[in-house]
C-alpha cells in the first residue's frame, strides 16, 4: 500500500529530460506556458534561483509529477504583495503521468509541500494563484483547507 503514498524527493539533473516531456504535454501546457523558461529554473537551482526548492513527486519508485515551493518574498512576482521574508510561500505543482491523474494525488502533494513548508520555514502562510478555469486544481487546494481570497485573487492557507 505505501506505493500508493506519495513522497518527495529533490530534483536532480537526471530529471530535467523527465520533466521536459511533461511540461510539452498538453495537459500540462494549458497551465505551464514556456516550458524553457521552466527548465531554466530547474538548470540554475543552485544559482539564481536557490530560493525555490524543488522536487520529484514519487508514487513508490516511480516519479509522477514535479513540485515546488518559494518564499514569496524572494520571488517578487506581480500577483502579490509581500513586505517580509519568510513568512509567506507559494506552490506550484503538477503531475506529469496521465494515469495519476484525478486519482486524488494533486490533493496529496498539496499536502506534502504544507508539510514541508512547515517543516523547513517559519511560515505563516501559503497563497497560490491557479488559472480559475483550472477547476482541479482549485478544488484540491480546498480540500487542503485554501480559502479563496476575492480581494487578494489567490487561495490563503494559514500555517
Amino acid at each position: 500500500m505505501r506505493d500508493h503514498i506519495p513522497h518527495l524527493r529533490q530534483i536532480e539533473d537526471e530529471d530535467i529530460l523527465l520533466l521536459n516531456r511533461w511540461l510539452h504535454k498538453s495537459y500540462i501546457l494549458n497551465w505551464y506556458e514556456d516550458p524553457q523558461a521552466w527548465l531554466d529554473e530547474i538548470r540554475q537551482r543552485n544559482g539564481v534561483y536557490n530560493f525555490i526548492h524543488h522536487f520529484i513527486v514519487m508514487k513508490g519508485s516511480q516519479p509522477i509529477g514535479f513540485c515546488q515551493y518559494y518564499d514569496c518574498y524572494e520571488a517578487g512576482e506581480d500577483w502579490y504583495s509581500v513586505h517580509r521574508a519568510n513568512e509567506t510561500y507559494s506552490i506550484d505543482y503538477l503531475i506529469g503521468e496521465e494515469a495519476c491523474l484525478r486519482q486524488g494525488y494533486g490533493r496529496q502533494i498539496i499536502c506534502l509541500l504544507i508539510d514541508r513548508i512547515r517543516g523547513d520555514t517559519q511560515g505563516k502562510e501559503i497563497i497560490v494563484n491557479p488559472e480559475e478555469e483550472n477547476l482541479a486544481s482549485c478544488k484540491a487546494l480546498v480540500a487542503c483547507g485554501f480559502e479563496y481570497d476575492q480581494t487578494a485573487a489567490c487561495y490563503r492557507r494559514k500555517l
